[in-house]
């Protein structure tokens, strides 16, 4: 572990600098959770692989603002997150959440995992997200607080009324 951050510190470092090798070192390492962060709150593969890579590319191009003691994955996945809760929003203003439509025409008895994913796009983006970092990336609760810049005591409450409602739904 301390073998990694040495090594993602020095990635951030030469990829400040301008090294195209270490900025692929960072993208190699954190790509395949910002990918899965941004599907989990969009629910839509090709949607988030937009999020994730633009979200990527945002980063490096604030990299002059990073603060390098500090992790580079919690910074880029609170970029990927944020993202990823307006491109839910803007969707949802427009009507064309897929899941909503693919759900209606869902059989009664689902296996699970389609069962929570569609309870899961059912709730409001900004509860989605608080529940994707915390059950499906394992933050913890002041983690996410960090990431998100939220109160502790607002992602405790969006965590309680999203697993509230999905258990509900399940």
């Amino acid at each position: 572990m301390a073998r990694a951050g040495r090594d993602e510190r020095a990635w951030v470092r030469g990829a400040q600098r301008g090294s195209v090798p270490d900025m692929e070192a960072l993208f190699d390492e954190h790509w395949p959770r910002a990918h899965r962060a941004a599907y989990l709150v969009i629910q839509d593969a090709a949607l988030a692989e937009d999020i994730a890579q633009e979200s990527f590319l945002a980063a490096i191009r604030s990299l002059d603002r990073f603060d390098r003691r500090r992790p580079f994955g919690p910074w880029l996945h609170r970029i990927v997150v944020n993202r990823a809760i307006d491109a839910a929003r803007a969707r949802s203003l427009r009507r064309e959440t897929e899941l909503t439509e693919h759900a209606t025409g869902a059989e009664e008895h689902e296996p699970p995992d389609r069962e929570l994913l569609a309870a899961l796009a059912r709730l409001p983006p900004d509860q989605r997200a608080v529940i994707v970092l915390r059950h499906l990336l394992g933050y913890t609760p002041g983690e996410i607080a960090r990431t998100l810049d939220l109160p502790r005591g607002t992602v405790n409450s969006r965590l309680r009324r999203g697993l509230d409602t999905m258990r509900g739904e399940l």
